[in-house]
């Protein structure tokens, strides 16, 4: 696929966490959502635990329960063969160990990783990034799961602010990042066309992707910047992020991205 469209399966909340009811809740509403993506044109799905919120880091200190890559491996696997899409996973709040030991397991392509290198303050408080032992538990794993880098993530800050450009290009070269994930300040918010040149000047051909707030109405300034691009809160019920997925909202989505070149 050369630019894909990835739609957002917000999983609710899994067993260790205070809002969790039951797991036959969790996975109905998963495939609902998955079937309604496939339906409406994504190329691919991104399942994350979004419903566990407040998160662990996922660090060494504080890494999510052992339910959760249990749940997340279960979701991917179900989805992808409910749709025969591909599926990236996505462990919150930075759990990149987790995210991949369950991409593994099910077969995924992709994990996303909000915080891979640097240090950021955010609302679990400092995270820092493990690209290293990352990447050897991949090989331990003989894995081939691609690593999508978050790069100024969404609900964060860096704790050392750099030069954006160079920032972004020490990102991509230094980090063993498959691409770059560039989003909006917030969930749901879109990211700064401007940035997204910045970047694209810095880092040349090196695979951006766009991580949040893409929608009909900025697809033919956004997805002409981007080689791929994850969409969740537009996708849902009236654009609200608890939502579950409208078909005829990403329909809109993947027709616009289309007419803006896809």
């Amino acid at each position: 696929m050369d630019k894909p469209l990835l739609g957002v399966v917000h999983l609710r909340a899994l067993p260790s966490a205070a809002r969790h009811r039951s797991m036959d809740e969790v996975l109905d509403a998963a495939l609902a959502d998955a079937r309604a993506l496939a339906r409406g044109g994504v190329d691919g799905l991104v399942v994350e635990n979004f419903g566990d919120a407040p998160f662990h880091k996922g660090d060494r200190d504080d890494p999510v329960p052992p339910d959760v890559p249990a749940a997340l491996a279960l979701a991917g696997h179900l989805v992808r063969e409910a749709t025969g899409l591909p599926v990236a996973i996505n462990c919150l709040r930075n759990d990149g160990f987790a995210a991949l030991g369950a991409a593994v397991a099910c077969g995924a392509r992709w994990i996303r990783v909000n915080v891979l290198a640097g240090v950021y303050a955010t609302d679990q408080g400092l995270i820092e990034g493990e690209a290293a032992r990352l990447f050897a538990y991949r090989r331990a794993l003989h894995g081939e799961v691609e690593v999508l880098a978050d790069f100024l993530v969404k609900h964060a800050a860096p704790l050392a602010p750099a030069d954006v450009a160079t920032a972004a290009l020490d990102l991509a070269e230094r980090s063993g990042a498959a691409g770059l994930v560039l989003s909006g300040a917030r969930t749901g918010a879109p990211v700064d066309p401007e940035l997204l040149d910045t970047v694209r000047r810095a880092v040349g051909a090196f695979p951006i992707w766009i991580g949040s707030g893409l929608c009909p109405d900025n697809a033919a300034v956004l997805w002409p910047r981007c080689d791929g691009a994850i969409a969740g809160t537009f996708c849902k019920r009236g654009g609200r992020v608890g939502a579950p997925v409208d078909v005829a909202r990403v329909r809109t989505l993947a027709r616009a991205c289309r007419r803006a070149g896809r």
